[in-house]
């Protein structure tokens, strides 16, 4: 429930409730791919952060990354999560696409 419970004032009738921006995260524009298995039951996911696009954009390249490794994922809180250790395969598109990329962690 929103935090203004004004309904109707007698000044300027129905007030709108306000709406809330969603915040971009500012990003170094360096995308860095990591191997993580924690939470996965031991299942190895290669997940890739730090891009500086809106969701539609990181939704479709996240589409073509699993076109390209034959294998499913997703995309959580700007972070797209692709199954598999497939780092050397995306690491290698990026670059072509004209990204800067980083391998992170172990």
């Amino acid at each position: 429930m929103s935090q203004n419970n004004l309904v109707y004032s007698t000044d300027g009738g129905r007030i709108a409730p306000k709406k809330s921006q969603p915040s971009s995260v500012k990003t170094d524009g360096i995308i860095r791919i990591r191997r993580e298995t924690k939470g996965r039951k031991g299942k190895g996911v290669t997940t890739l952060s730090g891009m500086d696009m809106d969701a539609t954009q990181i939704k479709a390249l996240c589409s073509e990354l699993k076109k390209m490794c034959g294998t499913g994922g997703a995309v959580k809180d700007a972070v797209i999560e692709i199954q598999g250790d497939n780092r050397d395969k995306i690491k290698l598109a990026l670059e072509k696409r004209g990204h800067t990329v980083k391998l992170a962690g172990g």
